[in-house]
């Protein structure tokens, strides 16, 4: 169920010029619009990467689809898009949301840490399954992820955990350049998602490291597909809205034909500069 903006807390860094807001079900989403600077695609393409990463069960926030009013809008001034010397005012209706980890006045969230507390991150395994990701979608951008304090009970589905044991937890996120961003396409590069502090990958040995996401994503079942597009508002898509389903109907079926392909993409990365995989024999 959609949910409504009700308070502006603050603009984000990046290229789609999300802002930080307040929802009525009482939390806080980084909401990317449909008049971003990057392109009214990357919204069905966050939205679609957040349902596939869900499936597979890799750590990232939960998502919504925020609708902003008139009246909100109007209330909130700040909600903008910058471009250069102009001030784009936002569309009232649908937008995506990424929902934030906590309360932003008492979570602190990192996007950096330094290399000795990465290797303290309580899911670090999820930076392989990203990367099994990554690679599959053919995501374009920098691989992305943020860092924060919490009760691991809370953020991890494994027996045995202490109760109110605290850690950093990593979760992945900003997936608007999948498939190549607003192209829709597959390009194939031995550097595509790779996340530029290669300590993460320290540990990895074979293929069999990047279980069980390999399995997942080789049996992704295709009817979520259809799942999947009856969820995307149609005012994300283009004008043609019937030309653009099209579009995004064959988008699927390429990226289901790419499943038999993810072993081979991810032992492409060895090729990338500086092997990333050293202990990989």
């Amino acid at each position: 169920m959609p949910v409504n903006a009700r308070r502006f807390i603050r603009k984000m860094r990046g290229g789609a010029q999300a802002h930080l807001l307040e929802a009525d079900d009482g939390n806080c989403y980084v909401v990317k619009f449909q008049n971003n600077p990057q392109h009214r695609r990357i919204l069905v393409n966050e939205f679609v990467a957040a349902e596939i990463l869900a499936h597979l069960q890799i750590a990232s926030p939960a998502h919504q689809i925020v609708r902003l009013s008139e009246e909100f809008l109007a209330r909130n001034p700040e909600v903008h898009v910058q471009t250069g010397t102009r001030r784009l005012p936002i569309q009232s209706g649908w937008h995506f949301g990424s929902r934030h980890p906590g309360n932003p006045e008492t979570t602190a969230v990192y996007d950096f840490v330094p290399d000795a507390l990465l290797g303290q991150v309580a899911n670090a395994e999820q930076f392989r399954a990203i990367l099994a990701f990554d690679r599959w979608v053919a995501n374009a951008d920098g691989r992305q992820s943020i860092f924060f304090r919490a009760q691991l009970q809370d953020w991890l589905a494994r027996p045995g955990i202490p109760p109110r044991k605290l850690g950093f937890v990593a979760l992945m996120i900003d997936h608007g350049f999948a498939f190549n961003g607003p192209n829709w396409e597959f390009p194939d590069s031995a550097v595509t998602g790779l996340y530029p502090r290669r300590v993460v990958y320290a540990g990895v040995r074979n293929l069999d490291d990047f279980q069980p996401w390999i399995h997942r994503i080789e049996n992704f079942p295709e009817r979520l597909f259809d799942r999947i597009l009856r969820q995307i508002p149609p005012a994300w898509l283009h004008s043609d809205a019937t030309d653009e389903t099209g579009k995004l109907e064959r988008l699927f079926e390429s990226l289901m034909r790419r499943r038999g392909r993810i072993a081979a993409l991810i032992e492409d990365c060895r090729k990338a500069p500086g092997n990333p995989f050293p202990k990989w024999v």
